[in-house]
Order: structure tokens, then C-alpha cells, then sequence
């Protein structure tokens, strides 16, 4: 049986049908509307494929227009913005049915040496093997969370959560194939932080939610291998939308990647 993991990994494998044109396929199994995650990290590969291999991706900015037909392949469209001396930037739009789905604007730098600082990672440790139930196996990246017991309460809660997550599975190392797959999981769990402080003021049956855009910003190599911590919080829920905010921490401490996401959570 193939593994969630090796599909997922196919899913980056785009067909390229003309220069800066590629199709992109999602999971035979998928009934309802796309993965936004899954959106973000096929076209992230589709930018990549028209940039220079010594450029690594450092920041995205994308925009979810409307839900995705899972059975119909995306066309995903790379504009060549600008090559410079160290930054090249592309602009992608993903097509359905004849409309855009998705746009993304992605930059790309040649690596160089700088000044470094970073905020320190939480004092949390990843779970013990023996913890780890056995369903969490059943997907592309094994997810915990900490404090989960505390994050089923139906009561209201600080919109802040420790997500811990890792590869289900070796991923072969290649730089802008760890990133993509970064990008996948982190649309995983932003949007619900900022639910937590109204836990009791609606039903979840009675709530529309959608990711309505997403920034990435990549400070050092990923390696989604080994645990990486999701710190996120939600400074602010108005309007029918929740902003989340997210920082991604390797094993040794590492800032590895920012995130910022606002989505729509509009009780019906």
C-alpha cells in the first residue's frame, strides 16, 4: 500500500505542459473541496521549477479566491516577474473551470551570510514514541498537540496552541521539496487558534470556515524529518474572520519559518 507520505510527494510531481505551464493532480480519494495546503505547496513547485537551483524560496503570499473542484486537475500559470542578482520573484495563479482558484506571489534569494537573531523557542519537548496513538499514523505527517486534552474542552480557551509535527515517513533530502511539503502542513491547524476563545458561542455545524490568505516567510533549511514545533496565537477575531500567526521551530531551537493566516470563521 502507498503511503499517504508517497502520495502526497506524487501530488508535487506536476506535469509541465509548456514553459512556465504545469497541471497539477490532487488525491483520488478527496470528496470535498481542495486542501488550501495542498494549493500553496503545488504551486510553490510549479514557481520553483522556473528558478534557479542556488535560490532557495523565502517568502509567499497567497490568496484562496474560491474552493477547489478535487476532481478536476489544476492548471497552475508561473509569471516571471523578476530575476535580479539575488532575488527572483514569480507570480502564480492556479486555474479551474476557466477561473482562478488560488494566487500566490513567491520570492526567491541566492543564500548569503547576514545578521541573526531570533525570538526563543517555547520550553516544550516532543512526545514520546509510546504516547503517540496509533491513528495519528494514518497521514502524510504525524501531528500532536500539546495540551490536546485541554483543547477538547467545549469551554473557551486562550487562542494560542503547541502543535508538534513531523514526516510520516523518510523524505529524501531536497530543499524545495521539505519547503513544499512545510507549506502543506502549515495550513493544518492556524485557522482553529483562533476559535479557541469562543468555544460555547456556536456549533461547529453552524460555522463557515475557509482560509481566506496565507504568508510564509522561511528563515533557515527545513528538514521536516525530524519534530517541528507550530507555535501559533490569534491576536485578533472581527468581522466573520480570525488572524493566526505561527512560528516554526526545529528540534535544536531553530526558527525555521513565520506564518500569518486570516480565515474566515462566520457563524450561520
Amino acid at each position: 500500500m502507498v503511503s499517504q507520505l508517497q502520495q502526497l510527494i506524487e501530488l508535487l510531481k506536476l506535469e509541465q505542459v509548456e514553459e512556465n505551464l504545469f497541471r497539477a493532480f490532487h488525491p483520488k480519494d478527496r470528496q470535498r473541496r481542495l486542501y488550501g495546503g495542498q494549493i500553496m505547496a503545488q504551486a510553490l513547485m510549479a514557481a520553483a521549477q522556473t528558478v534557479e537551483d542556488e535560490r532557495a524560496v523565502h517568502s509567499l503570499h497567497g490568496y484562496f479566491l474560491r474552493p477547489g473542484d478535487p476532481k478536476v486537475p489544476a492548471v497552475i500559470k508561473v509569471e516571471r516577474l523578476r530575476d535580479g542578482r539575488s532575488f527572483s520573484t514569480r507570480r502564480i495563479l492556479v486555474v479551474q473551470h476557466g477561473e482562478a482558484i488560488f494566487s500566490m506571489d513567491a520570492s526567491f534569494q541566492v543564500l548569503e551570510q547576514g545578521l541573526t537573531h531570533q525570538v526563543a523557542m517555547p520550553d516544550l519537548q516532543p512526545p514520546a514514541p509510546e504516547k503517540i496513538p496509533a491513528y495519528l499514523y494514518d497521514s502524510a505527517f504525524i501531528t500532536w498537540r500539546n495540551e490536546f486534552r485541554r483543547l477538547q474542552s467545549a469551554e473557551p480557551q486562550p487562542p494560542e496552541q503547541f502543535v508538534w509535527f513531523k514526516s510520516n515517513g523518510e523524505v529524501q533530502p531536497d530543499p524545495i521539496l521539505h519547503a513544499c511539503l512545510l507549506v502543506y502542513e502549515s495550513d493544518n491547524t492556524l485557522l482553529g487558534t483562533s476559535r479557541l476563545p469562543h468555544r460555547g458561542e456556536y456549533q461547529p455545524d453552524n460555522m463557515q470556515v475557509a482560509s481566506l490568505d496565507h504568508a510564509m516567510w522561511f528563515h533557515q533549511a527545513i528538514d521536516v524529518n525530524q519534530w517541528l514545533l507550530y507555535a501559533q496565537d490569534s491576536p485578533s477575531a472581527s468581522a466573520g474572520r480570525g488572524l493566526t500567526r505561527g512560528t516554526i521551530f526545529n528540534q535544536q531551537g531553530e526558527l525555521v519559518a513565520s506564518t500569518v493566516q486570516e480565515g474566515l470563521i462566520r457563524v450561520r
